[in-house]
């Protein structure tokens, strides 16, 4: 008998969803869609069918939509494919209601056509501000950061500034902090909502704030404003230009995101692709973003090739010595990998400051000594018990030590260095690393086993 999959709540809630849409039943619709968060109302636009979402956009108006749309989540090329069937109109409006900083990452994602349309079709204030932010590099705390955000001034008291969040709070994104502003628009000041609400109402603002406020330019590195949001635990932090006018803040929510993408794009170079690889990529897509990367890997191997033929009256004399190549290049090429993810996460982390780098490097290397010394004791007495020769073990041995040893520091240099000359220290990708140990393993292997060719014959 089959099984019975049991439909979870929110299953049910879907069908239920679903059911209203397919009979134009509009208010029950509505009713039981509002109750939803908007993470769940956008995991519901994305399950149903094209057909299903046209009903939808006769159900909610453009601002209604544009709600969920700030949680969805699509590759770049969806974007482009889900406007296809949406009234252009209709489009202009929900981009246009969304978080700007939002509006922003989809419309850098749409075909230049349609962005022109969308733009020219929205409201102009809404164009103006998006516009705007389009001009920031997409990495930047210009790119990421979002210009709803409420402000004080210096000279106001507690009272005015009240009111005045009272009637700003509907266009802002969030109101964690209350961002305080000389006459000239520069920043001068910080308040948390807190502060703010315990004050005397006759108070001014310029007595009560926080003068001393950590601030990001708008040409700050995405990367680098993530990490100091993280250090200082904020939930919003200030953006100003190169006069320190406030121009934006960017949000807890912002940097997640930020974080998130990061992670994957380290991930993706220490496996030794170019980029983030999207699920709905097609094999020749897939193929021809990781080609660079293999060809190039292709190369290298070639001089671990063209070594092994400089060996071969080394391995014609003494066959048993081939057995071992690939202990010594796996060990080694993984101790390697090992010291590249923890120096690779120390600079993305910022835990590696520049004194302590000499400080990491000599602890890897010491680490790599010392595994590399139990391992090629372990290794020399297998090899002295299985083939009688300890001449052959301490060979295996000592060269398991010395490649170990060798590969943890490269791993641990090589990121230092891309990071001083301003290259992502991730592109010291594994594969690299681990090609790049081989050839030593190998030359630090085959030296010891000529050196001592007389003891083995």
């Amino acid at each position: 008998m089959a099984d019975v999959v049991e439909m979870t709540e929110m299953e049910r809630e879907y069908e239920t969803l679903l059911a209203h849409l397919r009979e134009g039943e509009m208010d029950p619709f509505r009713e039981a869609f509002f109750e939803l968060h908007n993470y769940e109302q956008s995991e519901f636009y994305l399950e149903i069918e094209e057909a299903d979402r046209q009903t939808m956009y006769h159900f909610l108006s453009p601002e209604e939509v544009a709600e969920f749309f700030d949680s969805l989540e699509l590759d770049p090329e969806e974007y482009d494919e889900l406007f296809e069937t949406m009234d252009a109109r209709y489009a202009a409006s929900m981009i246009g209601a969304m978080q700007y900083d939002n509006a922003v990452d989809i419309l850098n994602e749409v075909s230049k056509e349609k962005l022109t349309s969308f733009l020219a079709l929205m409201d102009r204030a809404d164009a103006q501000e998006i516009r705007k932010l389009m001009n920031y590099e997409v990495d930047t705390a210009g790119g990421i950061m979002t210009t709803e955000f409420v402000s004080v001034t210096s000279l106001m008291t507690v009272r005015e500034a009240m009111r005045h969040l009272k009637q700003m709070a509907l266009d802002s994104e969030t109101i964690y902090y209350v961002f305080v502003v000389d006459p000239d628009r520069k920043l001068a000041g910080i308040l948390s909502l807190r502060e703010l609400i315990i004050a005397d109402d006759d108070a001014y603002i310029g007595d009560i704030m926080i003068e001393r406020v950590v601030s990001a330019r708008v040409s700050d590195d995405q990367e680098e404003v993530a990490r100091i949001m993280r250090d200082y635990d904020f939930l919003a932090m200030p953006v100003v230009d190169y006069q320190d006018h406030l121009v934006g803040i960017i949000t807890a929510d912002d940097i997640m995101d930020v974080m998130d993408e990061e992670a994957h794009e380290d991930y993706s170079r220490l496996a030794g692709m170019s980029e983030i690889e999207p699920a709905s990529d097609s094999s020749f897509s897939t193929a021809k973003k990781r080609l660079p990367w293999l060809i190039g890997l292709t190369f290298m191997g070639m001089v671990t090739a063209a070594m092994l033929t400089t060996f071969e009256d080394t391995l014609a004399q003494v066959a048993v010595l081939g057995a071992f190549i690939p202990i010594i290049g796996g060990m080694a090429g993984n101790s390697g990998t090992q010291s590249l993810a923890v120096a690779v996460r120390g600079i993305a982390t910022g835990e590696i400051k520049d004194t302590s780098k000499i400080k990491l490097a000599l602890r890897e290397m010491g680490s790599g000594l010392i595994t590399g010394l139990v391992c090629g004791l372990i290794i020399f007495g297998i090899i002295t018990l299985l083939y009688d020769s300890s001449i052959l073990g301490i060979i295996v041995g000592v060269s398991l030590l010395i490649a170990m040893t060798l590969a943890t520091l490269l791993g641990t240099l090589v990121p230092l260095l891309m990071s001083r000359l301003n290259i992502d220290p991730a592109v010291a990708s594994g594969p690299f690393i681990t090609t790049a140990n081989d050839i030593i393993s190998l030359l630090v292997y085959f030296s010891l086993a000529n050196a001592f060719m007389s003891y083995l014959l």
